[in-house]
């Protein structure tokens, strides 16, 4: 008897959008048999910085229902999708500091031969999206992990033009999350949690 992939999706956002992504995918996810744990990295801008964009703030009061997320979340995983806005074309700190944190669970070889994929959102077409998930793989290489990406598996994959990972260009905040990223989206997470379920039922 087959048993259901165990997917933890592990993001940090600002202003919304990465949070409402991540809670798409978690949607696609079940609807695909996994069994998901959906956290946020812990914020660690101060109240001034969050206070000066009000989408800052209403984001961060509005997701204080997700839980945050601890080593556990990646150990219990048999597939893990980290979510991140870009940073100057990186890793958002607050995403970064989690990854930091998972030295000892590394050491134990307790994130090796997992599948791990990312998605991104910037303000404009040329933001970094590349070159954040892309620094993004590099701490997967290093856990030993197994990289899959969407690549240009689907005819969506074609549409968005990402074949490393979902991405979304948000303008100030009044580009939506619409069908051309959920479309991507759910190419990758189905693409993440069929490959798991290939190597966790072998």
């Amino acid at each position: 008897m087959t048993q259901p992939v165990k997917l933890s999706i592990i993001y940090y956002s600002s202003t919304g959008t990465i949070a409402e992504i991540a809670h798409f995918l978690a949607a696609e996810a079940e609807a695909a048999g996994a069994e998901v744990r959906l956290r946020r990295a812990a914020e660690l801008a101060p109240d001034a910085a969050i206070d000066s964009n009000p989408a800052w703030r209403e984001n961060v009061d509005a997701d204080q229902h997700t839980p945050e997320a601890t080593p556990d979340d990646a150990v219990w995983a048999d597939a893990v999708l980290f979510g991140t806005p870009t940073r100057f074309g990186n890793v958002a700190s607050q995403l970064k500091q989690f990854l930091d944190s998972l030295g000892g669970q590394w050491q134990q070889g307790l994130l090796a031969d997992k599948v791990y994929s990312g998605f991104v959102s910037s303000s404009t077409e040329h933001g970094g999206q590349e070159s954040t998930l892309l620094a993004l793989y590099n701490t997967i290489h290093h856990f030993g992990g197994i990289l899959v990406a969407p690549g240009y598996t689907d005819g969506a994959k074609f549409v968005d033009g990402n074949p490393y990972g979902t991405g979304h260009v948000a303008g100030q905040g009044e580009l939506k999350v619409g069908d051309v990223t959920k479309d991507a989206a759910r190419v990758q997470v189905r693409r993440a949690v069929s490959v798991a379920a290939a190597l966790k039922n072998a």
